[in-house]
């Protein structure tokens, strides 16, 4: 005779299952499949971190395999080469998509950059000048993590399989891009593609073209990346060292009388042994390829040029340039295949004047993403970073418009949402362009007086581009300019923000919410505040409450109550709510407090003061609180006073298609 009884609900297998945050709701028709034309709803063209963070972003917001199709020509993820770090923004948003775990723990991580120039002792010829931090900003994560890309690719490819049955379809190439409105008013797009000698056309409401400097995106579209005519040669090498240089495992700039290098220590590898790469300049200029510059003379092919001054680059004379650069300490390959890849380079700074290309109405059709639009230096670290960041911005935008999430898209009519991915990061483009321009002049520049005696380069000029760029490298300073989806304008002059140290936490529209640390008072937990802004396509409304939060009668109160309400006005999910309060008068129970915390933020009602200072990094007045909506991309959409909810109100319905309750 049983002694209990043992009862088990229907949906017990979903308790031992991973969790999946749930997609975004929907509330247009989904994509019908079947009919004599192959139909999605977003084709991406490249497979690279920019085109496999898109469709990771855009399948885990609800697209599925019917509506979503990523090619890429190359067989598989990366094998060698091309990008190694990723910055602590980049690194940031890693972690809102649970991915950044074994970057950090397998990567190297870079701390310290240290600095060598010329030395006034002859027997030295270079010496150390100065060590700095690498990262000298707020961050959640303050250094670098250099890891192979084809590793970060892995990385996302493998999570992408968790929300596609087919994931990337690979060995694809893009023939042809173009618009035919004609042919399909809904799905315009035509695409032309190749699968292992198999050609095929496919129709899409959307392609993005995430294939590369020389994207055949781009060049369909007649687009081209503009800016300098000629460009510095360097040599880049991936291998494991036998040296003496004592900071081989820190980043290095070296500026030696015989030429520049920088060393970027890299992760360990199964061997055990770690990985260096090298950067090494290489004497000379070079114009860059035809769709890549604009010039009048064409006297000279362009990529003639280039590809004969590349080919003068071997393995051998770049470690002939580098072991002069690191005299009188020597530097070679370990023995036994140490040579992981190597190649010759000469990226300049250029963008193209329009990341994406609109139809006859008006409606952006097709869209360009990282090295597609921009291309720069590979020193300052910002490539993958920077392309993946451009997907980040693109992703929740395209996903809005697709599920008719946004008031444009519930009309029929251009969607000014879409607008704002070129509008935000074209501007960031261009100051990436800007700064990798005066670091890569002052990087290939030489130290100490020049040849006739003037004046040359001084440590502390460029040490301050360094430093003054770091805001900008670390992806933490990057500020969008106003638009749809960031207002600064406050009414009467009520700001509730003081203080312009933006860098450090102060609230600004535009950029991104600094992390702070705090405890939870549901169960004490101490926590990341970015952990519950994870990357799943939801605003959030950070309320930083006042100190008259336990008057039932107060203004914070009061917000709280019209937060609830304007809840109900938009889709189910789309909103979430944080609430945090400082120091009390009191201690409190659930039950002093407006019920809407509990109701609506339960998991997320912090005390702003037992770990970080919460209002004084967010330039708060804890006796008047403040208002921010937090993008689904981090970043802060609006600033308000409390008593001011219908300014939160109004923009939400500017970006969030409203609903009847």
């Amino acid at each position: 005779m049983p002694v209990f009884t043992e009862y088990a609900a229907a949906s017990r297998e979903l308790r031992v299952l991973p969790s999946f945050a749930p997609p975004l709701p929907r509330l247009t028709p989904t994509i019908k499949s079947g009919g004599k034309t192959e139909k999605y709803e977003v084709v991406i063209v490249g497979a690279g971190p920019a085109g496999l963070m898109l469709e990771l972003l855009l399948a885990r917001y609800g697209l599925s395999d019917e509506s979503l199709l990523c090619v890429d020509a190359k067989p598989t993820t990366l094998k060698s080469g091309q990008a190694d770090g990723l910055q602590p923004r980049t690194l940031e948003v890693l972690k809102s998509l649970g991915l950044v775990d074994e970057i950090l723990s397998e990567g190297c991580q870079m701390w310290q950059v240290a600095f060598w120039n010329p030395s006034n002792k002859k027997d030295k010829i270079i010496e150390r000048t100065s060590i700095v931090q690498d990262v000298a900003v707020p961050a959640r994560f303050p250094h670098e993590v250099t890891i192979h890309q084809g590793r970060i690719e892995r990385i996302l490819a493998t999570d992408l399989l968790r929300y596609s049955k087919r994931g990337v379809q690979r060995n694809t190439k893009l023939i042809d891009v173009k618009i035919d409105e004609a042919g399909d008013a809904e799905f315009p797009v035509l695409v032309e593609i190749e699968t292992e000698g198999q050609r095929r056309t496919v129709r899409s409401k959307y392609v993005v073209g995430a294939d590369g400097a020389h994207s055949v995106v781009r060049r369909s579209m007649g687009l081209k990346l503009e800016g300098e005519s000629l460009d510095h040669i360097w040599g880049v090498v991936d291998l494991t060292v036998d040296t003496d240089f004592p900071d081989i495992r820190r980043r290095c700039a070296i500026h030696s009388p015989a030429g520049s290098v920088m060393v970027i220590p890299r992760e360990r590898i199964a061997t055990g042994d770690y990985l260096t790469r090298l950067y090494v300049q290489v004497p000379g200029d070079v114009k860059p390829d035809h769709d890549q510059q604009v010039t009048d003379d064409t006297s000279t092919p362009p990529t003639a040029d280039a590809r004969a001054r590349r080919s003068q680059v071997t393995e051998k004379t770049i470690f002939e340039h580098a072991a002069a650069a690191f005299k009188p300490y020597y530097i070679r390959p370990k023995e036994g295949g140490a040579v992981d890849w190597w190649a010759a380079y000469q990226i300049g700074q250029r963008v193209t004047d329009n990341f994406s290309v609109k139809d006859s109405k008006g409606v952006n059709r097709i869209f360009i993403a990282g090295d597609a639009c921009h291309t720069h230096s590979p020193k300052a670290g910002q490539g993958m970073n920077v392309s993946m960041m451009d997907s980040y911005n693109l992703a929740w935008k395209l996903a809005y418009s697709i599920h008719g999430l946004t008031p444009a898209s519930a009309s029929g009519y251009t969607d000014p949402l879409l607008d704002t991915y070129h509008t935000e990061r074209h501007t960031i483009a261009q100051e990436l362009i800007e700064f990798d321009r005066a670091f890569s002049s002052m990087f290939s520049g030489k130290i100490g007086a020049s040849e006739d005696g003037v004046g040359g380069l001084t440590h502390e000029e460029f040490l301050e581009v360094f430093s003054r760029g770091n805001g900008f490298t670390s992806g933490c300073g990057v500020e969008y300019p106003e638009n749809v989806a960031v207002s600064r304008s406050l009414e009467c002059g009520n700001n509730p923000i003081s203080g312009t140290d933006y860098l450090s936490g102060i609230l600004r529209p535009g950029r991104r919410l600094l992390n702070v640390r705090l405890v939870r008072h549901a169960d004490g937990n101490r926590r990341d505040l970015q952990d519950d802004f994870a990357s799943t396509g939801r605003f959030r409304i950070l309320c930083l409450a006042s100190s008259d939060l336990l008057d039932p009668q107060g203004i914070s109160s009061q917000t709280l109550v019209a937060l609830s309400a304007i809840t109900t006005q938009f889709p189910q999910s789309v909103l979430e709510q944080v609430v945090i309060h400082p120091r009390l008068s009191r201690e409190f129970m659930w039950n002093d407090i407006p019920h809407e915390v509990k109701q609506h933020a339960e998991m997320s009602f912090y005390s702003g003061y037992e770990m970080d200072d919460v209002y004084g990094i967010y330039g708060v007045d804890p006796a008047k609180g403040a208002l921010a909506v937090v993008r689904p991309d981090g970043y802060i959409g609006i600033i308000s006073d409390l008593a001011n909810v219908k300014r939160i109100e109004n923009y939400l319905s500017g970006v969030i298609r409203r609903v009847e309750a």
